[in-house]
């Protein structure tokens, strides 16, 4: 921009005009965009010093609001005049500062650790809508956050932490793998011990129905057993009953008459020996025997050597 007695008398990007030194003055404004890094050590909610590290980018989009609030005048060999330009960037990392402190006066250490995405969501929002950028003319293009550092005490302590945490997960992936086997080998032992009694079950049954057919196998002997001493009970019965009626008619019959009948009528041998029983029998009223030489004789003629010995 050329001022000419205090009024703009040409302005543009990138003009190239003369001018006359004494009754002119150049402002000059760049319009390209400025990468300010930017280092805050700012306190957390749980009272920890927290380092952010960053990057701010803009650009100027309102060059006459910029030049009226800041001097961008430069001298003959076009450098600027003061340090206004670099004051510019001093006024967007403060209104990044306070941005930064607000969020991380919210959050814990462990919390703005992790949350650097969040961060940057709220910080380049908020510097996008402040009245102090808004005022400059400038237009905020991006924030970065490249780290965000714990002091080296916290952070060891906030390791040893999340180590241990990651142990205790460790050791319970192995507690639970140690139960997970120990059920499984449990259902194995109670799938064998149900098989067995199955298998015993099915034993039973088999020694059950063999025992059935052993016990009808005897019934069926029982009952051919008794039905065979029934019939012969029944042909002794019958038999004896034959007998009887045959024996029936001798009961009346003497001795004498049965026994001479069953040695033989014809035979005058065993008629004299039943006489001679008969004679014995009644000894005791006979007085005196006689019996001559020549019965004797004639008993004593054929009679073969085994009656004799008799």
């Amino acid at each position: 921009m050329l001022y000419k007695h205090g009024k703009i008398a040409r302005e543009g990007a990138g003009l190239a005009f003369f001018c006359f030194g004494p009754t002119s003055e150049i402002v000059h404004v760049p319009l390209g965009s400025v990468d300010v890094p930017f280092v805050f050590n700012e306190a957390t909610a749980d009272f920890q010093e927290a380092t952010v590290q960053g990057e701010l980018t803009y650009r100027i989009r309102d060059p006459k609001r910029v030049a009226a609030l800041l001097d961008f005048s430069v001298n003959p060999r076009g450098q600027h005049r003061s340090d206004d330009p670099s004051k510019l960037n001093e006024r967007l990392i403060h209104a990044t500062q306070i941005l930064t402190r607000s969020f991380t006066q919210r959050h814990t250490l462990s919390e703005l650790l992790i949350g650097s995405d969040k961060l940057v969501a709220e910080v380049q929002e908020g510097v996008r809508k402040s009245e102090t950028v808004s005022m400059l003319g400038v237009e905020v293009i991006g924030l970065a956050v490249l780290s965000i550092k714990a002091a080296p005490e916290m952070a060891k302590a906030l390791e040893a932490d999340a180590r241990e945490r990651l142990l205790r997960r460790a050791d319970e992936a192995v507690y639970e793998r140690r139960n997970a086997a120990v059920e499984l080998e449990r259902r194995i032992k109670e799938n064998e011990l149900n098989t067995e009694i199955a298998v015993e079950q099915k034993r039973r049954q088999v020694r059950e129905t063999q025992m059935q057919a052993e016990i009808a196998v005897e019934q069926q002997r029982t009952a051919l057993v008794d039905q065979r001493v029934d019939n012969e009970r029944k042909e002794s019965a019958a038999r004896a009953d034959a007998l009887r009626a045959t024996l029936e008619p001798l009961k009346q019959v003497d001795w004498h008459t049965l026994l001479a009948a069953s040695s033989g009528a014809a035979n005058p041998k065993s008629l004299i020996a039943l006489a001679f029983r008969d004679l014995a029998d009644a000894a005791q009223k006979i007085g005196t025997l006689n019996i001559s030489p020549d019965l004797l004789s004639t008993l004593l003629e054929h009679t073969p050597s085994r009656e004799r010995k008799g």
